[in-house]
């Protein structure tokens, strides 16, 4: 299973991105997101643990990481490795993200109706939140 959400931001790449680097502070603006951590620097192989709002805490692999482009972050459950990536593409007015989520593994499609659904119907919350947070820093920047 595979699905996608994507949205439009007024907000070059880099400052979404810098958004994305800030692993301690996703909850302020993914609900589906209680608590995250990174250990050390945002890069690829750094490793850290997420715990969404409805679910125990997880540990995650950041296993792909270009600045101001995107970055993918694996989770191994039983059988199964659940995949987020995260893309940015500049646009003439900002960025376009797209958040992905894939599930693969013999117990892909267990995961994926369990835990898959929940988060597919999020999605849009987190992608609203992710333009409210980099618009916000947009105009903040541009007032300073």
């Amino acid at each position: 299973m595979q699905f996608e959400e994507s949205v439009e931001i007024q907000a070059s790449p880099q400052t979404v991105f810098a958004l994305y680097t800030h692993v301690s502070t996703w909850a302020a603006w993914d609900p589906g997101v209680r608590a995250s951590s990174i250990e050390g620097a945002f890069v690829s192989g750094a490793t850290g643990k997420l715990r969404p709002s409805n679910g125990p805490e997880a540990s995650i692999i950041f296993t792909e990481v270009v600045a101001d482009k995107s970055f993918t972050v694996e989770s191994r459950l039983p059988l199964c490795v659940m995949r987020f990536e995260h893309e940015l593409s500049p646009t003439s007015t900002g960025t376009i993200a797209i958040h992905s989520v894939s599930f693969s593994g013999f117990l892909s499609p267990v995961f994926s109706r369990v835990i898959g659904n929940q988060i597919r119907k999020g999605l849009p919350q987190t992608m609203a939140g992710l333009k409210r947070a980099a618009e916000q820093a947009n105009t903040l920047r541009g007032a300073a």
